[in-house]
């Protein structure tokens, strides 16, 4: 079997997963198309692949976990090759799609600020002035960088960060402090961008889908600023749940949790104390720590919100 014919079995194998994740906000068939042509045209991204053929399937399933697409046309995502795997990658313009799609805002425009550019906040409703020139070659260092959104209510909100800020998270971040080549190497004004906008998100209307997204950034993409966890799920399950936890299992043990993953997912969706129901399926299983956080990070985000939200009611419960 010729090395495309090995990807393109690993992607598709990936499809009952995938659909079930995705929940038909993606085409699975266009996606794999996506990701089959972007590796197979790519002759270091085919021999990583071919070599780590596990990173192939996690990026393509947490393509379906994020809902984002690998559409080149709309640049929001990529799989690229990164420290010996296939990984998928999520630009700052897909973070801000993200945003607008998933409801928390209208619109959004980040943008960086170089020591010759004219910038001002011009107070808490009104978007800042940034007056540059930019196609010159005489704007300076960056200095920092900021993001400006408008709410659905029509008020604008703007999120600023110094270059001595950013570059405070970049240097948490183990790609960077181990040296590696990575996407602060590489892409740095991107990542500048998106830095920013990891920051500000937190100020914005909470969506599970953006949730997720700047969470597999901060672990899985290695980008800094990891402080997200899953405070409020069942006590037993309260570790950082990276989307990637599950492939360093063993193959056995993973269907296993995708198949307990979806029998508590069928008793959320039973009926209206569904909820409860999954929540003690949860508690009654007897799992180490890294098949706990496996089994969460697999766990669609509408039932993680809701076993969140009973763990939460019953710590009040039991603190009354």
């Amino acid at each position: 079997m010729n090395g495309l014919a090995i990807i393109q079995e690993d992607v598709y194998s990936t499809r009952e997963r995938f659909e079930k994740m995705s929940g038909g906000a993606l085409s699975f068939e266009r996606e794999a198309g996506f990701a089959i042509q972007v590796i197979g045209g790519n002759e270091y991204a085919m021999r990583i692949a071919t070599g780590n053929r596990q990173s192939v399937i996690n990026a393509v399933t947490n393509v379906a976990a994020i809902g984002i697409s690998l559409n080149p046309a709309k640049r929001q995502a990529y799989l690229v090759p990164r420290d010996g795997k296939i990984c998928l990658d999520i630009s700052y313009m897909g973070l801000l799609d993200l945003a607008i799609q998933s409801g928390s805002i209208m619109w959004g425009q980040a943008e960086l600020v170089y020591a010759e550019d004219k910038f001002e906040l011009q107070g808490f409703d009104k978007p800042p002035l940034h007056k540059r020139d930019p196609f010159s070659k005489e704007r300076g260092d960056i200095t920092g960088a900021y993001v400006v959104v408008k709410t659905r209510d029509g008020d604008y909100l703007t999120t600023c960060m110094s270059i001595d800020e950013v570059f405070d998270i970049r240097n948490r971040s183990a790609s960077w402090k181990q040296g590696q080549k990575g996407p602060w190497k590489t892409d740095e004004g991107e990542m500048i961008k998106k830095t920013v906008i990891k920051r500000a998100y937190k100020l914005w209307p909470k969506t599970d889908r953006l949730d997720n997204a700047v969470h597999f950034l901060n672990t899985e993409g290695g980008e800094g600023l990891e402080e997200i966890a899953t405070s409020g799920a069942p006590a037993s399950f309260r570790s950082s749940p990276t989307m990637g936890a599950m492939a360093a299992l063993d193959m056995d043990v993973q269907n296993v949790l995708r198949d307990l993953g979806a029998e508590v997912t069928d008793i959320f969706n039973s009926d209206e104390g569904g909820a409860a129901l999954a929540f003690d399926r949860l508690e009654s299983e007897k799992l180490d720590s890294d098949q706990k956080v496996a089994l969460w990070s697999c766990l669609p985000s509408n039932v993680r919100t809701g076993l969140k939200k009973e763990g939460e009611a019953r710590r009040t419960v039991a603190a009354a």
